[in-house]
C-alpha cells in the first residue's frame, strides 16, 4: 500500500490511500482517521485498507481526488519517538579521516543512534526555515521506517516483521552547532532542525525485491539547485533497520508510530557522489586539506527522489528551499 497524510487544520491531518501511479488518492478516514491511529490499530485496519487499495488499483472506486504531493504533510506529521541511526559506515569513515578522529570503538558491531525531535515533522515541500545562515545548513538524504508496537528484547527477525512503513527523509543539520554538542557526549539538540519527509509512505511489499534484509536497495537521487549532488545506493547500509530496532529494544519497548532513520546514505564508490554537503566537504579535506563547498545559502533548493525501473517516483519528491526568519518567538 501507499499511504499519505493530507494537511488539515488538525496537526495530524487526514489519512489517504495513494494510487499505485501516485496520481490519485482516496480518503480512508472512515477506517483510520490519521496515520498514528492506523499504526496503533494495524492489526484491525490493515486488511480493510488493503482491500480498498486493491479496489483503487482496479479502478472500482469513484470518490477519489487528484493526489498532489505538495499539498501533503509528512506521512506521520508527529511521532512519539524519532530515532536516527548512522548505518552507512562509509560516512563515518570519511568524517574520521577528514577530521583526524579516532575510530569509534565497535561501530561495526553496535549501530550508532540518537533520539531527535519528533514533535513536528516537515513535509517535503516545506521551507527549511533557519534563524541564522552561520549555523551551517546542511541536508542529509536518508531512508526511514515506521514500526508497530515492539516488545522489549525482540530479536532482529521479530523487529523486521513489525516494520509497517518505509519512508524517505531529509534530516536537516546545522553543522556549525554540532561539534560542541558531540563533545558533550549527550547527543544532538541544537544541531538538528525539523526533519522533512517525502509525501508517500510505502508498506515494504510495495518495494518488491528492492526491500531486502531490512534495507531499501535503490539509489537515492539528490540535487542541489537542480544539479546532481549524488546517487548513493541504499544497499550499502551496514546494519539493516531490523538490527537497529533490535539494538534499541534491548532495554525498552517501542511504541507504534516510532520512526527510525538510516543516517546519511553513503557509498564507498566516489562516483556515486553523496547525500549531504558535509560528506563532500570531508572528501575535499582529505584530497586538498580544506573544504571548498559551502553550506546552503538563502533561497537554495535541495531535492531528493527515488525512482523504480519504470522511472516512477516511489515516495514522491522532497523539494525544500532555505529561508531565513528573523522573527522573535
Amino acid at each position: 500500500m501507499k499511504l499519505a497524510t493530507l494537511k488539515t487544520t488538525h496537526p495530524d491531518g487526514k489519512l489517504v490511500l495513494v494510487s499505485s501511479t501516485s496520481s490519485e488518492c482516496l480518503d480512508v478516514t472512515d477506517i483510520a482517521p490519521t496515520m498514528q491511529y492506523a499504526l496503533e490499530n494495524w492489526g484491525s485496519v490493515e486488511s480493510e485498507l488493503a482491500e480498498k487499495y486493491q479496489r483503487l488499483a482496479e479502478g472500482k472506486v469513484t470518490e477519489t481526488e487528484p493526489f498532489d504531493g505538495e499539498k501533503a504533510d509528512a506521512p506521520l506529521p508527529r511521532a512519539w519517538q524519532w530515532l536516527d541511526g548512522s548505518l552507512f559506515l562509509n560516512h563515518g569513515h570519511l568524517m574520521q579521516k577528514a577530521f583526524h578522529l579516532d575510530p569509534i570503538e565497535d561501530a561495526d558491531k553496535y549501530p550508532l543512534v540518537y533520539q531527535g525531535a519528533g514533535n513536528h515533522f516537515l513535509s517535503g515541500s516545506d521551507d527549511i526555515t533557519v534563524a541564522d545562515l552561520k549555523h551551517g545548513i546542511d541536508f542529509e538524504g536518508e531512508f526511514g521506517v515506521i514500526v508497530d508496537d515492539i516488545a522489549m528484547g525482540s530479536t532482529p527477525e521479530q523487529c523486521l516483521s513489525k516494520i509497517r512503513l518505509v519512508v524517505l527523509l531529509n534530516d536537516i543539520s546545522y553543522r556549525a552547532l554540532g561539534p560542541r554538542e558531540m563533545k558533550t557526549g549527550f547527543g544532538f539538540v541544537l544541531a538538528k532542525g525539523a526533519t522533512a519527509f517525502a509525501p508517500i509512505a510505502l508498506t515494504p511489499d510495495e518495494l518488491g525485491d528492492h526491500w531486502r534484509n531490512g534495507r531499501v536497495c535503490l539509489p537515492l537521487q539528490v540535487s542541489r539547485n537542480g544539479n546532481v549532488f549524488g546517487t548513493p545506493h541504499g544497499e550499502e547500509m551496514h546494519f539493516g533497520f531490523h538490527e537497529l530496532i533490535a539494538h534499541v529494544a534491548q532495554t525498552r519497548p517501542i511504541a507504534a508510530g516510532t520512526v527510525f532513520g538510516s543516517g546519511t546514505v553513503s557509498n564507498a564508490d566516489p562516483s556515486r557522489g553523496q547525500a549531504c554537503i558535509s560528506e563532500l566537504r570531508a572528501k575535499e579535506m582529505i584530497i586538498s586539506g580544506a573544504p571548498q563547498t559551502p553550506f546552503m545559502a538563502e533561497d537554495e533548493v535541495v531535492s531528493m527522489n527515488v525512482f523504480d525501473e519504470q522511472g516512477q517516483s516511489l515516495f514522491g519528491a522532497i523539494n525544500q528551499r532555505v529561508k531565513v526568519s528573523k522573527a522573535n518567538v
